[in-house]
């Protein structure tokens, strides 16, 4: 089996609540351990993530744990970058043997063609994400960032992410789903499913040959995807979609 999901913002709420999401998360994927060949986390598994050449953030050490586990048991995991989870630097390719990848990933799963995209670039008419993306992912600002200490730019992370969810939450796109017009110009380039997340919005669109899947997220109704080699389907935690 192949799992799939985005969106979990752990780091967004009070520890408290964090906690909750958390044992959430841990408990699915004790679930799926032993049938899972793959899992892909399609971004934003954290609301903040930064870390130091020495320190990482002290409140995710049991979801690190977990993957560790998952990772050593012979599981492949699959990380793609969100617009929150951007300060990755060494520790999850050098301590868990985990790639955090900052670009889109193509694969081909039982002769099924995947593209798969936090999402983020292809929201419609995002000029200020657009512009400061770079900006922030730049390798050279965040070595400067990393000689503040971790305290001060763990805080700062958290922070500016929960002012940009707040940006991002107000702002009106008209109506247009620039992420469900780009997965339909993939699948015109012959991909059978394109999954996405970012927008925490569930779809399921049957297009041509193929189907776009946005996974939803983590906060109030956790849901994800899974592939038995044949059929794709987007289930809720509790139950199928």
């Amino acid at each position: 089996m192949y799992y799939f999901f985005s969106d979990v913002h752990l780091g967004l709420f009070s520890r408290e609540k964090d906690i909750a999401i958390e044992d959430k998360l841990i408990g699915f994927l004790d679930e799926i351990q032993h049938s899972a060949k793959k899992i892909f986390i399609l971004g934003d598994l954290f609301d903040y993530w930064f870390d130091y050449k020495k320190v990482i953030p002290a409140n995710f050490y049991r979801i690190i744990n977990k993957l560790t586990e998952l990772k050593q048991s012979g599981i492949e995991i699959i990380y793609l970058m969100g617009n929150h989870d951007f300060g990755h630097f060494k520790f999850f390719k050098e301590e868990l043997g985990i790639d955090v990848l900052d670009h889109d990933y193509l694969c081909e799963l039982e002769g099924k063609k995947f593209y798969l995209s936090h999402g983020d670039n292809f929201v419609y008419k995002d000029y200020g994400y657009m512009i400061i993306k770079p900006i922030l992912r730049n390798k050279l600002i965040q070595s400067i960032y990393r000689l503040v200490h971790p305290d001060f730019g763990i805080w700062l992370a958290s922070s500016s992410s929960q002012k940009s969810r707040g940006y991002t939450d107000k702002k009106d796109y008209g109506g247009i789903d620039g992420l469900e017009i780009f997965a339909k110009q993939k699948i015109d380039e012959g991909y059978d499913f394109v999954m996405m997340g970012h927008n925490h919005l569930v779809k399921i669109i049957d297009y041509k040959q193929g189907k776009y899947i946005n996974l939803g997220e983590w906060i109030n109704n956790p849901s994800y995807a899974v592939f038995d080699g044949k059929n794709l389907e987007l289930k809720y935690l509790n139950k199928e979609i």
